[in-house]
């Protein structure tokens, strides 16, 4: 049998090159492969993957910004709401069973799998892109990269925030999963400056999650190091591959992994 560090290393690296490739999958799948692996309860896996999906996010947000590809106010508002809503889902967490919290974490991954999936087949442009309306919510100015600001792409940055921070701190994930793709939808933003977006967001979010959820439990630290750890040199290895996997195939990557590990956890619950 593997020494715990290795497994928690060998899963370190993998949530971190998932996580940098598709700007989606890490915390969604940190929870349920700390589970399944490391036999931790959700709630005592929740702020350990929390905490390296931050410090993952937080580092590649920090090279996106210096290549000028986060998209910061849009960050800064998503961050906002997701700061406000992550406590109280850290709150709700602690008053259902742990048998409800897996059950729900399983409904997530198979809509999230199934929504990677679908749109993963839709018809794509010459660079890899989703084919969207001629006018979206959220539009960039071509001539400087930025978004124009309106009515309608504040409140659905908004609401995404707060959707996103809910299920950060209920389900102990990071909220890539959920802003990613719809960004995808409401905006013209390239790929790119999509996943660094939502990277600088779940960095912020998912911080304030693993605080709130240290005010329950004391966070298991044998486990914690080696994870955290290789999700950092995971994250930055994944960083090499991310322009070179088109946003199809990365949709595919992270759609089968969700699918895997919704079935791994309903097996788990027989």
């Amino acid at each position: 049998m593997l020494d715990i560090n290795v497994v928690a290393i060998l899963l370190g690296l993998f949530v971190g090159f998932v996580m940098s490739v598709t700007g989606a999958g890490g915390a969604i799948l940190s929870l349920p492969l700390l589970v399944i692996f490391m036999h931790l309860g959700m709630r005592e896996a929740a702020p350990i993957g929390l905490l390296a999906v931050s410090l993952a996010a937080g580092v590649s947000s920090v090279i996106g910004i210096k290549q000028g590809v986060v998209r910061y106010k849009a960050a800064s508002l998503l961050a906002l709401m997701g700061v406000v809503m992550s406590p109280i889902g850290v709150v709700l967490a602690h008053q259902v069973s742990a048998t409800f919290l897996q059950m729900m974490f399983i409904l997530v991954l198979l809509y999230v799998s199934l929504n990677a999936f679908t749109t993963s087949n839709k018809v794509r442009n010459p660079q890899g892109h989703l084919f969207k309306p001629q006018v979206t919510p959220c539009e960039i100015n071509p001539s400087t990269s930025k978004l124009f600001w309106t009515a309608s792409c504040t409140k659905r940055l908004l609401l995404t925030g707060s959707v996103a921070g809910l299920l950060s701190g209920l389900l102990g994930v990071g909220g890539g999963f959920v802003v990613v793709p719809t960004m995808q939808k409401m905006s013209n933003m390239e790929n790119r400056m999509v996943v660094a977006t939502a990277l600088a967001m779940t960095a912020l979010v998912s911080m304030v999650g693993v605080i709130s959820y240290a005010g329950y439990n004391a966070i298991n630290w044998v486990v914690a190091v080696p994870f955290v750890s290789a999700t950092l040199l995971g994250s930055l290895l994944g960083r090499g591959y991310a322009n070179k996997i088109t946003l199809r195939k990365s949709k595919l990557i992270f759609a089968s992994m969700s699918l895997l590990i919704a079935i791994l956890m309903m097996i788990r619950l027989m």
